[in-house]
């Protein structure tokens, strides 16, 4: 049967057969049979819609992903570096809390389309940036997931090069190349190739491997904690330091730009979330999944953090932010091979889910009929290595207010106008054929819809304009960029949704959007 939806005024109504409506009860769309579009410009099979009968992830496969991705070295350094600019463990806590709570409110926003539709992100923006115009907000996502691949894959080698050292001894003192051991560097590289093994199986092994290892990671993070305390005889110093900040005048300017910066951790899943909830059984698995997943996880993680580093304190005189050298500490060989397979599992979770999943998508968007899936993974993998992105994390200052800031500025720019054409403008109605077809409704002119391109760059100077680097700190000059727009730098996630969101709202109602014939 035809689509039972009505069209979303005022443009053209759906083409008789193009796609065909689910169960009531579910409000899935799919293509009608015979109906597949075969343009090889703008489709090919990792970026057709999900059949319905592949829409099988639960709850429990939403929440393994989010534990899975939630559980990795760089999350449980997130109070660390919020302790470093001089909160209390409370404080830190809190921030993160929030920023999870708030985060998740446009990830369930813009993952609905996924159980609907079945579509991935790329395909999703073409609905408010064209055909073409979707590999703008598409690139800028990829790239991002090329430097967070980048980060975590040396985070890794480096935890599995620390580990392995301990075991075998004398890893360190190995010839040098390029500045680093050469054993540092083959455990990058072996641990590099493993992620791609991985991923080049395909989604279904990615949810296989997302629901065993969430649980596992978990328990290695609560066998830390256990470990720390019995060694302490309880917990350190730690819980009981003052903040440096206080809750006055001193805490604010550090709060809401490291707030945005929490955001900005996640915010990069924010957009591309369909990629994942394509996949689901319906709105609800979805939406209970991530609830459950996100907040609650990044919380506990966060917690668990600042307790097991409090414990390290205790035992050691000093405090281990670092997981993987506070099981360095220990002589047991037990202990470091379980905290070394933690670590790899951890880390290969955490990246192969949020970093390399994304950009395979967006990159085969850009030229379907070259770029599958398991093409743009590889491109990933080589992209995240080559831009050597690992320096972001030198210091809190350039991790959390340079390069978080400047990330989330931007991705909420897109968030926004993915959220205003997708339920404001559009009600959540969108025919699926069109999202694959030049001339169609989502051509605009020559693919590209002028609006969203106007709001994204209005929202995006509104959003980082004004970032700025405390002297010597970071690449931004003091006064901020455009100086007059300071102001907003350390609200950016927000400024950038909120503006993209309003303007793309304002310019789309005040003109009738029709198709218009490819060039």
């Amino acid at each position: 049967m035809t689509a039972t939806v009505p069209p979303t005024p005022p443009t053209p109504p759906v083409s008789p057969g193009d796609a065909i409506s689910g169960p009531a009860a579910s409000g899935r769309v799919e293509l009608a049979h015979g109906h597949v579009p075969d343009d090889p410009r703008f489709a090919n099979d990792d970026l057709l819609p999900v059949p319905v009968e592949r829409r099988t992830w639960t709850t429990y496969n939403f929440a393994a992903l989010w534990i899975g991705m939630a559980h990795n070295i760089p999350s449980w350094l997130l109070a660390s570096g919020l302790v470093a600019l001089g909160m209390d463990w409370k404080q830190a806590v809190f921030t993160i809390a929030l920023a999870n709570v708030i985060v998740l409110a446009p990830m369930l926003l813009t993952g609905h389309a996924g159980p609907k539709y079945g579509i991935p992100f790329p395909v999703l923006a073409r609905a408010s940036f064209g055909l073409r115009g979707a590999n703008l907000p598409a690139l800028i996502r990829a790239a991002v997931a090329c430097a967070w691949f980048g980060i975590q894959t040396w985070i890794g080698g480096v935890g599995i090069f620390t580990l392995l050292g301990k075991i075998f001894g004398g890893w360190a003192g190995a010839a040098e190349i390029g500045g680093q051991p050469w054993t540092l560097w083959l455990c990058f590289v072996l641990f590099w190739a493993l992620e791609l093994a991985i991923i080049h199986r395909g989604m279904d092994t990615l949810r296989r491997f997302e629901n065993w290892a969430a649980p596992f990671v978990l328990v290695g993070a609560v066998v830390l904690l256990v470990w720390v305390a019995a060694k302490a005889g309880g917990f350190g110093p730690l819980l009981d330091q003052p903040s440096a900040l206080g809750w006055g005048a001193d805490f604010w300017p550090v709060f809401f730009p490291s707030l945005m910066g929490m955001i900005a951790f996640w915010s990069t899943l924010s957009l591309n979330i369909p990629d994942f909830t394509r996949f689901g059984a319906g709105q609800r698995a979805q939406i209970r999944g991530q609830s459950l997943g996100l907040p609650t996880t990044m919380t506990f993680f966060a917690l668990l953090s600042v307790f097991v580093t409090s414990g390290s304190q205790a035992v050691y005189g000093v405090a281990l932010w670092d997981p993987v050298q506070l099981v360095a500490r220990t002589d047991n060989v037990f202990g470091l091979v379980f905290g070394l397979v933690t670590v790899l599992i951890a880390t290969v979770s955490v990246n192969i889910a949020a970093n390399v999943v994304s950009p395979a998508y967006d990159l085969a968007n850009l030229a379907p009929r070259f770029i599958s899936f398991r093409t743009g993974a590889l491109i990933t993998g080589v992209l995240g290595v080559v831009i050597m992105p690992w320096k972001l994390t030198e210091t809190p200052e350039l991790y959390i207010f340079t390069w978080l800031g400047l990330v989330g500025g931007l991705l909420g720019t897109v968030a926004g106008i993915l959220i205003a054409d997708y339920w404001i403008i559009r009600r959540t109605v969108l025919d699926l054929a069109d999202l694959y077809r030049p001339g169609g409704r989502y051509w605009y002119r020559s693919g590209w819809n002028w609006r969203a391109v106007v709001a994204f760059a209005a929202g995006g100077v509104l959003a980082v304009g004004g970032s700025h680097s405390a002297p010597g700190k970071g690449p931004f000059p003091a006064d901020g960029l455009i100086p007059f727009l300071k102001p907003l730098a350390d609200y950016g996630w927000a400024v950038g949704l909120a503006s993209s969101l309003l303007l793309y709202v304002a310019l789309t109602r005040r003109s009738t959007t029709r198709p218009v014939t490819p060039v």
